[in-house]
């Protein structure tokens, strides 16, 4: 994270700005999560076999998944033994270390300037939040001075289409659409194309909702891409899954389906501000390598930000 983006941070923090709404939408996680792990350094157990199984279930129930809460475990015992923690207190310390550990092991660093339009590819399966989060990146990027272009490669759900218009509209920029059952390769074609024509800044495009186990669809997706790769050099620049955080570990099963067939370069985290599971967030960064681009923690255009490892952890168990 470079010195502009600490200060974001800081300043942030100080302002209560994103990462008071953060707080606030991680409220059900931390009451869960943070409030679980309290309960138990803050209870009657020393630090031994009951400790580490009623440490070991509060991960569990926060959806952190049995490979990562494995690894916690494991340092944390590895910090007890080698005199790291000496107390219960140095148990909540070192998990916090831990956790933005896994979070900054693949740091989500933004794409070097390319030439030409940067393509941006969306996927995810129906009710992530997918066409709501482009809407909302089209405004990030719109007010950072860029002109952009998003793409209503739904062309299944006629309702998509009218929704990324209505994003398009709001946010005052262009929406390439057609006609329903178009063939979506031909949608983001036709974006990617006069993106090259105007000389647009950045081209977003949208596509169907699908069951990560649905072939055909996944193919579908794979043309998608071959297709705009033929029009700028390297498009897609960035691959993003958009996964629904309330839905817990199935999350995990579809993006390591998704990353398998597709190769995502980043996640987009969306409905934080209505689960309880948001540890699964760190289960899956951890399998697949793969880093958080965005969070999303509400229905405003300003609740889905840039990812920052440790404001998220920070904001975690804020008291």
């Amino acid at each position: 994270m470079d010195g502009a983006e600490e200060n974001t941070v800081e300043t942030d923090n100080k302002k209560g700005g994103f990462f008071s709404r953060l707080k606030s939408g991680l409220q059900k996680t931390r009451s869960s999560f943070a409030g679980g792990i309290d309960r138990v350094v803050n209870g009657p157990a020393e630090i031994g076999p009951e400790l580490w199984q009623e440490l070991e279930e509060v991960l569990l129930i926060a959806d952190m998944g049995i490979p990562t809460m494995t690894w916690i475990m494991e340092e944390l015992k590895k910090g007890v033994a080698t005199s790291l923690i000496r107390e219960k207190e140095g148990i909540l310390n070192h998990l916090k270390e831990l956790l933005v550990r896994v979070l900054e092991e693949v740091p989500a660093e933004e794409l070097p300037p390319v030439e030409g339009p940067c393509v941006v590819l969306m996927i995810g399966i129906n009710g992530s939040g997918k066409t709501t989060t482009i809407g909302k990146l089209a405004a990030r990027y719109k007010a950072e001075g860029q002109q952009v272009i998003v793409a209503a490669g739904d062309t299944f759900r006629a309702a998509a289409t009218e929704q990324l218009q209505a994003w398009a509209e709001r946010t005052g920029v262009t929406c390439v659409s057609q006609k329903s059952g178009t063939d979506p390769s031909a949608v983001a074609y036709d974006a990617v194309q006069s993106a090259v024509t105007r000389n647009a800044d950045r081209v977003i495009v949208d596509t169907a909702g699908r069951l990560q186990t649905n072939k055909n669809l996944m193919e579908e997706l794979k043309k998608i891409k071959r297709v705009i790769g033929k029009v700028v050099a390297g498009a897609p620049h960035e691959t993003l899954l958009v996964l629904d955080a309330s839905i817990g570990q199935n999350s995990l099963s579809q993006a390591r389906l998704f990353h398998d067939t597709l190769n995502v370069d980043g996640l987009v985290m969306t409905k934080l501000d209505g689960s309880s599971k948001g540890g699964v967030l760190f289960n899956i960064t951890r399998e697949l390598k793969v880093p958080v681009r965005f969070i999303g923690v509400g229905e405003k255009v300003d609740d889905l930000q840039p990812f920052n490892p440790k404001s998220f952890v920070e904001a975690l168990f804020d008291k």
